[in-house]
């Protein structure tokens, strides 16, 4: 197999995807990187966890988040390049795919933000009414330095997996908006201007079906806080996006959806399908968790090959051992793999992201497709980063070079939007109760071998018809196998 493209996303990307051709603000943003980007991110990944102002010298709670200024000029970057605006004006998610994929090589952490800037654009391109749209859009879309920002926030303090039991924020109309009640626990891009929020409105009953989308701006409209930051996060992994701890208090939020206006009572303004967009928002960033995985694990191993190529060892590169040979070409091989499944579920996200409520067979798909990409890709960042530190022997546990940063970084990318056991059994219960394994089947037919297409459809359909406990205690290993299935098909798809 051939090595040459892994030192570059955009090249890796063209010789794994039929018919791509990079664009041309795609190759300015990938050369920036190279020749600026990269020496700034390495410099706010050793600076560690931005510090919290919380106060100005007057005693006013300000809650300003300190970066350098490098910090902003690398960040504003992106956005500037169109991973957000020019989704509107060419009408396609791609820009913000490849741009997410392009960061990541360089700074997975700094694709965060991007990620969860999309998961608040596209709820509210597609759910909010006229005039909150003309409120915030136009800010979000902005091409300069006043550019906005966006945020998801879920997760409280008992957990983000069951948001029918852990979501404890409350919702209460006031007039034609609503103010919100509650504690955000793990929220990344903390300091956002705008961010969806989920919450339950009084009145409305327990569990899921009770949930509703908010967006909350960063200020009030007379211009006051309308959320706090009560601390940054000191944490493992990613260095590059603020996490924190958010309070709100009843801060001023528009609903999203069709669950009627502020004025209803909480139970009739809550018609069931706040979940249902919850879950857009988080499966759209888990497309971008897959992409962000594949670019780290690329990252990996295009430094492990670079180093391998120079290491001497017993009189001879490091690479031209048979047993380190072997270990690339696989590495190599799943990477492509993973890599089309990533693609695919980009695809697939594009095609049916403005679907509502009830979704077709189509929505289904992509569901499962999501759900394994995102499972299969996250653990797969996280095992080539651990190889290629093992590549580089003691070398590449030091601090001084790239290669335990990449580490470090893959640690999260298994549990940002969901861990893998969240993935398992939302993957599950799609097949379970949409048949969406028979969708996927159908989809690979012509990619794969028809015998061993019937065969895959027989392990899930014997998998499905076990008993709840045993079902659910034994999915990790189907789903790891239909992932890898998948993922092969896609791949051995070019020919």
């Amino acid at each position: 197999m051939s090595f040459q493209h892994l030192e570059s996303p955009l090249r890796f990307l063209e010789s794994t995807q039929n018919d791509f051709h990079s664009p041309q603000w795609l190759k300015e943003y990938e050369a920036w990187w190279q020749k600026e980007g990269q020496e700034i991110s390495d410099a706010v990944d050793r600076a560690g966890t931005p510090w919290l102002r919380m106060f100005d010298q007057s005693g006013k709670r300000v809650d300003q988040i300190l970066y350098s200024p490098d910090y902003w000029r690398m960040l504003k970057r992106g956005y500037q390049s169109g991973l957000l605006w020019r989704i509107v004006e060419e009408k396609t998610l791609f820009p913000a795919g490849l741009g997410i994929y392009v960061t990541s090589f360089y700074d997975p952490g700094l694709a965060c933000p991007y990620t969860v800037s999309l998961g608040t654009l596209l709820p509210l391109l597609k759910y909010a009414d006229a005039e909150v749209q003309g409120r915030f859009l136009p800010k979000l879309l902005r091409k300069d330095e006043a550019v906005w920002q966006g945020a998801t926030w879920m997760t409280e303090i008992k957990g983000g997996s069951d948001l029918g039991t852990t979501v404890e924020t409350v919702a209460r109309p006031a007039g034609a908006h609503w103010l919100l009640t509650g504690d955000k626990y793990f929220s990344s891009n903390a300091g956002a201007e705008l961010a969806v929020v989920a919450a339950r409105p009084e009145g409305a009953p327990a569990g899921v079906r009770g949930l509703a989308l908010y967006l909350v701006p960063r200020y009030r409209e007379d211009g006051r806080l309308n959320y706090f930051i009560r601390r940054l996060k000191d944490k493992i992994a990613t260095r590059s996006v603020p996490t924190g701890e958010i309070e709100l208090r009843d801060s001023e939020a528009w609903l999203l959806g069709e669950s009627g206006s502020a004025g209803s009572s909480g139970a009739s303004a809550q018609s069931g399908n706040g979940i249902y967009l919850i879950l857009e928002v988080l499966n759209a960033s888990r497309v971008a968790n897959s992409l962000g995985s594949v670019a780290l694990a690329q990252r990996a191993l295009a430094d492990a090959f670079s180093f391998a190529q120079n290491r001497m060892v017993f009189g001879k590169p490091l690479i031209e051992q048979p047993l380190m040979r072997r270990q690339f070409d696989r590495r190599l091989r799943q990477l492509r793999a993973a890599t089309k499944l990533a693609w695919k579920s980009l695809e697939l996200l594009n095609e049916i992201w403005q679907q509502k409520p009830p979704y077709s067979d189509r929505y289904h798909l992509f569901r499962l497709v999501t759900h394994l990409a995102k499972y299969w890709t996250a653990e797969l960042a996280v095992q080539t980063a651990k190889w290629s530190m093992e590549v580089h022997g003691g070398l590449g546990t030091l601090q001084e070079f790239r290669t335990e940063r990449w580490l470090r970084e893959a640690m999260i990318l298994a549990i940002w939007e969901g861990p893998s056991h969240r993935q398992i059994l939302d993957a599950l219960e799609v097949m379970e109760r949409k048949h969406a394994h028979k969708l996927l089947l159908q989809y690979l037919s012509g990619m794969a071998q028809a015998r061993d297409l019937e065969a895959m459809e027989a392990r899930v359909e014997q998998h499905l018809a076990r008993a709840r406990e045993e079902k659910e205690a034994g999915a990790e290993a189907l789903v790891a196998q239909l992932a890898e299935f998948t993922a092969d098909a896609l791949l051995d798809e070019k020919g």
